[in-house]
């Protein structure tokens, strides 16, 4: 059986039921699941006081199991990011560790790039992904499949539909990215992986289409956005219109970036704070292909 253990590097666990039927789950698709022992730890908002996060990370590398997940995302994994010892987590890796999360997980992902060019994974993460009750619509299937079968090995490509506009456009590169905002907070830090003639994907949650323009517009005049081949947007969910917003929505600021970014910026990726979302391999060299409005990510 394929090693899984659920550790919590970021915000605290507020159900630990919710944690004990998302290892259920899991072990219901065939993976051996095991609790690191501070899983459930709590100090104010976090999973744990900053120490106790980082031997948890810590204990999780030199175990190296074949999947370590995260229980979910919050906060908190800023606070660790000068005090991680990344050749031990670049150990667990060379051992045949994937680290797999998303959200706030991107601050441990950019920084084992950064580190060290250690690839990771963008999926799913325990309790935002199976711990659902059956009546709020259980485990996503095509979530689930995705990263079973990006696990196993299985996985080869994901595709999805995009706006008119693209059609022919190919490009190679190193899919790297993530969470929006959390990238904006590591650029300048010497957690930054400088990627050139990348494939840049990106999401958040929560933030008004202004708070993303203005982060993209940081990546524009940073110069990121012009060294890489392309960038996928995933989804940006949960925001409120408010009246002053005058028909302002996300469309208005993507369509301003296009008018001051020559790279192409496509739409609809199925990742983010939503179901389903597939599972993307972060680091790898990936191939990208448009034909009409299907796009297909091979690797």
């Amino acid at each position: 059986m394929t090693s899984l253990t659920l550790y919590t590097p970021a915000g605290v666990v507020g159900r630990p039921p919710a944690l004990r039927l998302a290892a259920k789950r899991l072990r219901g698709l065939g993976f051996e699941v095991a609790l690191d022992p501070a899983a459930l730890a709590r100090s104010q908002r976090f999973g744990g006081d900053d120490a106790v996060r980082l031997e948890a990370l810590h204990r999780v590398a030199d175990a190296a199991p074949s999947i370590a997940m995260a229980t979910r995302g919050g906060y908190g994994l800023t606070r660790l990011l000068d005090r991680i010892d990344w050749k031990r987590l670049g150990r667990s890796v060379e051992r045949g560790t994937r680290w797999v999360g998303y959200s706030d997980l991107t601050a441990l992902q950019m920084g084992l790039l950064a580190h060290g060019g250690q690839p990771s994974w963008a999926g799913p993460m325990a309790l935002d992904d199976f711990s659902r009750s059956d009546a709020d619509g259980g485990v996503d299937e095509v979530t689930r499949d995705c990263f079973v079968e990006a696990m196993g090995g299985e996985l080869e490509a994901v595709g999805f539909r995009t706006e008119a506009g693209f059609d022919g456009l190919q490009a190679r590169g190193r899919l790297w990215g993530g969470n929006l905002t959390m990238l904006g907070s590591l650029l300048g830090t010497p957690h930054w992986p400088s990627v050139k003639g990348g494939i840049l994907y990106l999401e958040d949650v929560n933030e008004h289409p202004y708070r993303v323009e203005r982060l993209l517009l940081q990546l524009h005049q940073a110069g990121v956005l012009a060294r890489q081949k392309a960038v996928l947007l995933g989804q940006f969910s949960a925001w409120k219109p408010v009246p002053l917003d005058r028909g302002y929505g996300l469309r208005t600021a993507i369509a301003h970036l296009r008018s001051v970014s020559s790279t192409p910026l496509l739409t609809g990726l199925p990742f983010g704070h939503v179901h389903p979302k597939v599972t993307l391999p972060l680091g790898a060299r990936v191939e990208l292909a448009v034909q009409g409005r299907e796009v297909l990510i091979a690797w």
